[in-house]
């Protein structure tokens, strides 16, 4: 049996503004035409179908339409994820199970499989340990004990069914092994958001979501990562989907990339060494955080840095260098100095320079205005 292991779609994000459904419709395109193709008998979603519970239309429309060219072809088992809306989501499921698109979003039908073949696929949505805790009896408010809980009645389910079938679980968590990134959801209660791959023990496959990289924790265990880049932390993470064989002798996985629709990348330095450098120019067309190190911030940097990278979407300030006595606190460097003083004081620490003789007057005149307002009042 091959199913393809997807995760993450996010659909409806946008990239620092940019619009990006022309680029989640090429992936849909892309994992349609991989589907056809590689003859897939299940495609696993496994959660975070959209951005936010209340989705777009647009995203709302491409998901639908996704569905409809899937059901022709295969199989979709689909889980909620932390993103979405368990409700919203879970809408027409039951009428959706004759099409053979099975979502999952109810944790009460955990240890409910859905039977694909000689293998059944159990879908564990994201599960919010406050909202399962009194229903299943838990003892620990955590994500350990929750999904732990769930697989006891993944297992329970998979006994009464003999060795003839196998196990395939879809799981939205943070597993321990994977590696986070800035765009996904905070997902802790209480600091104990991770969950050991220990859980997934005798299950022939467990396809996760939530983690925005493609990563084996195991050979067993896998997230297939979002399949775009929705950070700029993700610069280096290759995206796609997994293409998984269940096979007599275990399992073989090959990763199949999806499209990128731009790079993203880092550069920092010095606003003229980037304007000038040659070294710059793969950089060009590809969507940037742009670092600025220079000993003061330039003016109208964004501005500037366009005329070269038309795509800069993001624009920090690390200063190569600092006064001494930086280090020191606020307090600390205003005790028994004026009002004038520790307003140019403060010109100086969000600019790198002093305050120029015309902005010393302006701020002069704001305080005297402030005076004479007091002592009318």
């Amino acid at each position: 049996m091959r199913i393809l292991h997807t995760s993450d779609w996010h659909l409806g994000r946008s990239f620092h503004r940019e619009d990006l459904m022309a680029a989640q419709q090429s992936f849909v395109d892309h994992l349609v035409d991989t589907v056809r193709a590689e003859r897939v008998d299940c495609v696993l979603i496994s959660g975070d179908v959209y951005d936010r519970a209340l989705p777009p239309v647009d995203a709302v429309r491409l998901f639908d339409d996704t569905l409809g060219r899937l059901k022709g072809l295969t199989r979709v088992v689909l889980i909620a994820g932390n993103h979405d809306s368990t409700r919203r989501l879970g809408f027409g499921s039951a009428l959706m199970d004759d099409a053979g698109v099975h979502v999952r979003t109810d944790f009460a039908r955990v240890g409910e499989p859905v039977l694909v073949e000689d293998t059944a696929v159990y879908g564990i949505p994201y599960l919010e340990p406050e909202l399962v805790r009194q229903p299943w009896d838990l003892d620990e408010r955590s994500h350990a004990a929750t999904l732990a809980e769930a697989m006891r009645r993944v297992r329970a389910d998979a006994a009464r069914r003999g060795p003839g079938v196998r196990s395939v679980v879809l799981a939205h968590a943070f597993v321990t092994g994977g590696e986070a990134s800035e765009s996904e959801r905070d997902i802790s209660v209480g600091g104990s958001s991770h969950v050991p791959a220990s859980v997934f023990e005798g299950v022939d496959y467990a396809a996760l979501g939530h983690l925005h990289g493609a990563w084996p924790v195991t050979d067993r265990v896998r997230y297939s990562g979002s399949p775009l880049a929705y950070s700029f932390s993700e610069e280096h993470q290759v995206k796609g989907s997994w293409l998984v064989d269940l096979r007599a002798d275990g399992v073989a996985a090959e990763f199949a990339e999806a499209p990128v629709p731009r790079r993203i990348a880092r550069i920092r330095g010095r606003i003229e060494d980037l304007l000038a450098d040659a070294s710059f120019e793969p950089y060009e067309d590809r969507w940037l955080q742009v670092t600025l190190t220079d000993p003061r911030r330039p003016s109208a940097a964004m501005e500037r840095l366009r005329r070269r990278f038309p795509h800069a979407l993001v624009l920090g300030f690390e200063p190569g260098g600092r006064e001494a006595g930086a280090g020191r606190t606020w307090s600390e460097r205003v005790r028994e100095r004026s009002e004038l003083d520790i307003a140019g004081d403060f010109v100086a620490e969000v600019t790198d320079g002093p305050a120029s003789a015309a902005e010393r007057d302006l701020l002069h005149e704001a305080f005297e205005h402030c005076r004479r307002k007091e002592s009318l009042a």
